[in-house]
């Protein structure tokens, strides 16, 4: 079925939108596209944190009074308030459009239908896209949804895996330990070089990553964003770490440029010190010890998630990529933190002697009450494939 001029048009705010991805945030990524009556785009706008001006304004800019009398596409409602600019829908109407099709409201709780209502009342027609543009406008702004509404980062779990679910061979003894020394630091990850370009494109569309401090030490891993592509702030490295055992000759250590951010809940003054002169940031938070109640969890005696992300929404951090190993995954899910997940499998077996699984640790689920993945996709990387699917709805907070 021809899709109609409707459909394209905003398909084209859309792609403008996109380009705000990595550049954006801690603003929603938004486009708009200005058509006069013979079906010419006469002005584009993308938003971009560092440019102020919101998508609206910079095609109003560019169409000029050819914006008269003629319809906007936008991904998303035009705002209504005054943040660190004016409100959109002011100079939407001030610019004459006639009509204005967008792909969603603002979940925005400061506008959040509101700026369709002022368009409304200012005689401009208005329509709101319900089909698959909105939910390609909804998925793209999740992150923003959390933040906005809850102040907090939108939870993204991600592990790499083997078909029986193995993330990683047995690291060796403690007292043979050397930093780095698995497969990962030699370079032989259990996915494909397709897989790992993708990874990289979700940290490119990540404010964070966020790993435990035994990653760390038997990995290595720089945890950068190594996609190639734009972005306006640096990859934030979190990583957890109760009792500052991070090494000082890790590779994060070594290049910190106050993008590391430990999370500890015992910070002895001269290894805090340490490693505050070499460019990490450090933090106490509470201990987790009872977050679930009285019964012991696997995060039990490591910094307390919920702390952890409300001092990463304080620091306009919108959307968390949680690569940890296999402890740090279940303590996520087990404390109810995660909005999504994004598995990649590779079609390899393990077998189950000295392999390390992707969840590890206290307590589990039975049958009736197992963690539900909802509005699942499968995408395929060269020979290996991913599950991407949610166990909360961005814009409600409801479990799925």
């Amino acid at each position: 079925m021809a899709r109609s001029a409707d459909e394209l048009f905003l398909q084209q705010a859309l792609e403008l939108a996109r380009q705000g991805i990595g550049l954006a945030s801690p603003n929603p990524c938004v486009g708009a596209v200005i058509v006069d009556e013979r079906g010419r785009i006469v002005g584009r706008g993308t938003h971009l944190y560092d440019n102020l001006k919101h998508a609206e304004i910079v095609a109003i800019e560019e169409a000029g009074e050819k914006a008269r009398g003629n319809t906007m596409y936008v991904s998303l409602e035009p705002c209504c308030h005054t943040g660190r600019t004016g409100p959109c829908a002011d100079a939407v109407i001030k610019a004459g459009v006639a009509r204005l099709v967008t792909a969603m409201r603002d979940p925005n709780p400061l506008v959040a239908g509101q700026g369709i209502t002022k368009l409304l009342a200012a005689g401009i027609e208005v329509e709101l896209n319900d089909g698959q543009l909105a939910e390609e406008a909804r998925k793209l702004n999740e992150a923003f949804a959390v933040y906005i509404r809850c102040k907090r980062p939108l939870v993204t779990l991600k592990a790499a895996m083997s078909l029986d679910g193995k993330i990683a061979a047995r690291p060796a003894p403690a007292n043979v330990h050397v930093l780095g020394a698995s497969s990962q630091a030699s370079n032989s990850y259990i996915t494909s070089q397709p897989a790992l370009d993708q990874v990289h494109r979700l940290r490119r569309a990540s404010d964070a990553i966020l790993v435990g401090v035994g990653t760390v030490i038997a990995d290595n891993p720089l945890l950068t964003d190594r996609s190639g592509l734009p972005r306006r702030r640096r990859l934030m490295r979190v990583i957890l770490d109760s009792q500052l055992r991070l090494p000082l000759e890790s590779r994060v250590v070594k290049t910190a440029r106050e993008d590391v951010l430990v999370f500890c809940s015992f910070a002895e003054e001269k290894k805090r010190r340490a490693l505050e002169s070499h460019g990490v940031m450090v933090q106490q938070v509470p201990l987790a010890a009872g977050e679930l109640g009285s019964e012991p969890g696997p995060h039990e005696g490591r910094p307390h998630l919920g702390s952890v992300l409300a001092a990463l929404g304080e620091m306009q951090i919108t959307s968390l990529l949680v690569e940890g190993g296999a402890i740090v995954n279940w303590a996520f899910l087990r404390s109810g933190m995660v909005d999504k997940l994004m598995l990649f499998y590779a079609p390899k077996i393990f077998g189950p002697t000295g392999t390390v699984p992707w969840l590890d640790g206290n307590g589990g689920y039975t049958l009736a009450d197992t963690l539900k993945l909802s509005n699942i996709s499968v995408h395929r990387y060269g020979d290996d494939f991913a599950v991407e699917g949610y166990l909360r709805d961005p814009y409600s907070e409801t479990i799925l």
